[in-house]
């Protein structure tokens, strides 16, 4: 018998979500759907979605997950423009390297963070993106930090249901799935 996941207005959510961009993506037909409407709206709904997971503390992570690759997919929150960043670690914890020039310029005590956002079911690091509002409470774990040029940010993670926030034809991280 497999252990079921919390039930959460968050999953109520995301299912409404996800059927309301899946039924969209069908309706665009053949055409390439990265630069859609839809994927637009994407971009910005399943940041906003995979921040409201962070406020649930079973999905928060108290450590980096094993086995991170040298670098992953990186993006500013509601920005279409995807860079990375390079992981090397400062002890027990991440040091991340932004590899691209729209890291926010203003970050201060309060406001900017990162999210290491790593998928639920099979404890993968899908990647990192960066938002420009309301940090987390200082009790938060912080796995680390992410520096871009001379500004440095903290780092936290969440874990998420993937398949419900990215979509692998417009998806937040990474390279969209290759059209049949």
């Amino acid at each position: 018998m497999t252990p079921s996941r919390p039930k959460t207005p968050l999953r109520a959510t995301l299912f409404n979500v996800t059927s309301f961009v899946v039924t969209s993506l069908v309706a665009c037909g053949g055409r390439d759907r990265t630069h859609s409407p839809t994927c637009g709206m994407a971009q910005l709904i399943g940041p906003s979605l995979i921040q409201d997971q962070l406020r649930l503390s079973p999905f928060v992570l108290t450590e980096p997950p094993r086995g991170l690759p040298g670098s992953l997919p990186a993006r500013v929150a509601g920005s279409a423009q995807q860079t990375t960043v390079a992981i090397t670690y400062s002890g027990q914890r991440l040091a991340l390297a932004y590899q691209g020039a729209n890291f926010p310029p203003y970050p201060s005590d309060t406001t900017v963070y990162a999210l290491l956002v790593v998928d639920d079911s099979s404890q993968r690091a899908q990647g990192v993106l960066l938002y420009e509002g309301q940090r987390p409470p200082r009790s938060y774990p912080q796995l680390g930090m992410v520096s871009g040029g001379d500004k440095t940010i903290p780092l936290y993670g969440v874990r998420v249901d993937w398949r419900g926030v990215s979509n692998p034809h417009c998806p937040l991280l990474g390279s969209p799935a290759p059209t049949p």
